[in-house]
């Protein structure tokens, strides 16, 4: 178990150890570091087996309580329901325990809910059970205005609720759902340009979130507080923003010839630089099954074309080794080649097991 430098402190105020003593511990936890493998992307999805046992529990408990809320309550209330009871079961496993794994699975239950719920009564269509329930007769989108009304009532509860819990991914919830409210907006006031220029928006928000993240990371270079954790998330979401809609502009619907296979190519190496030099493995992630599409259609006209399946997830899967094999050194060698100034505000190895509070 580590021992975080927040615990060193108090212990040394308290004069259980000296100021001598913590400075000691530090300089040893330095060496342990430099000697032992790393994850900069360390988080706290499962504490233990207990995480695991406690969310089967929230899994069956809400099912429950939906089969039983939604006939007499529709659709509506039974999401409204399940938010209330999503944010009273955080009182106890995510406010005073910190389960990590519990509190991910209350929080998405909890925004998806506000949602759901706001989506329903904003319809008028709340009181109606979910089999019943019908977006708008003859069309299945819901108008723009109560998609947005609906997204910014998110927001504010994954405000609300990241003020009394402080779970990380809250931040990434209400993002999403800002970026919901947004294109929402658009669509309420120009529908044509949306459905003309639906790629480049999203594209353009992802690389909002993925600056947004950036941020956080930039702040908590050693990887030590909640920062990190929040940036993670805010990097889930931006990845698959910006990853495809940019492989899908340059693919001819939905195929891909060999030019337009390179094309993929160089984006997923490009990708795996920005992965490599902000530390974040997401970032790559998105890309993979492009990569192994593109694969495919550059296989697709050879002697290998039998084998195009098990060919592509060979060389992926070699990518991928190779490239968590040597991510530290790749990372030194990059790094090596940036300005200093810039380099030095990039993510570097966590001194600390835990992240604080800050």
């Amino acid at each position: 178990m580590t021992i975080s430098d927040k615990t060193l402190r108090t212990a040394v105020e308290r004069g259980v150890i000296s100021a001598d003593q913590f400075t000691s511990l530090l300089a040893i936890e330095d060496a342990r570091a430099l000697q032992e493998p790393r994850d900069d992307e360390k988080l706290r999805f499962i504490s233990g087996f207990g995480d695991i046992f406690v969310t089967i529990g929230i899994g069956l408990f809400l099912s429950a309580i939906g089969w039983f809320t939604e006939t007499p309550l529709g659709l509506g209330g039974m999401a409204l329901v399940i938010a209330v009871v999503s944010w009273a079961l955080a009182e106890f496993f995510t406010r005073p325990r910190r389960m990590a794994l519990p509190s991910i699975v209350l929080l998405l239950t909890f925004a998806t809910g506000i949602f759901t719920a706001a989506l329903a009564f904003g319809s008028g269509q709340g009181v109606i059970s979910f089999w019943q329930f019908n977006l708008v007769p003859g069309n299945q989108t819901l108008p723009p205005w109560i998609v947005l009304g609906a997204a910014l009532v998110t927001v504010l509860a994954a405000g609300l609720h990241y003020w009394r819990f402080r779970v990380p991914i809250t931040v990434a919830a209400g993002v999403a759902a800002l970026g919901t409210a947004a294109l929402a907006f658009i669509s309420a006031l120009a529908p044509d340009f949306v459905a003309a220029w639906l790629r480049p928006i999203l594209f353009l928000l992802g690389i909002l979130v993925f600056a947004l993240a950036m941020r956080f990371d930039l702040s908590d270079p050693a990887r030590a507080t909640r920062r990190t954790d929040i940036a993670f998330w805010l990097h889930m979401i931006a990845a698959p923003l910006i990853v495809h809609p940019l492989v899908q502009s340059i693919t001819i619907d939905g195929t891909q010839d060999a030019a337009s296979a390179w094309a993929v190519l160089a984006i997923f190496a490009v990708l795996a630089l920005i992965a490599l030099l902000v530390d974040r493995r997401a970032v790559l992630v998105a890309g993979l099954s492009y990569a192994g599409i593109a694969l495919g259609a550059l296989l697709s006209g050879t002697v290998l074309a039998d084998n195009i399946f098990p060919l592509s997830m060979l060389v992926l899967g070699a990518l991928v080794l190779l490239l968590s094999a040597g991510w530290h050194a790749l990372r030194r060698i990059l790094l090596g080649r940036l300005p200093e100034g810039l380099a030095a505000r990039l993510p570097r190895t966590p001194h600390s097991g835990f992240h604080s509070e800050s």
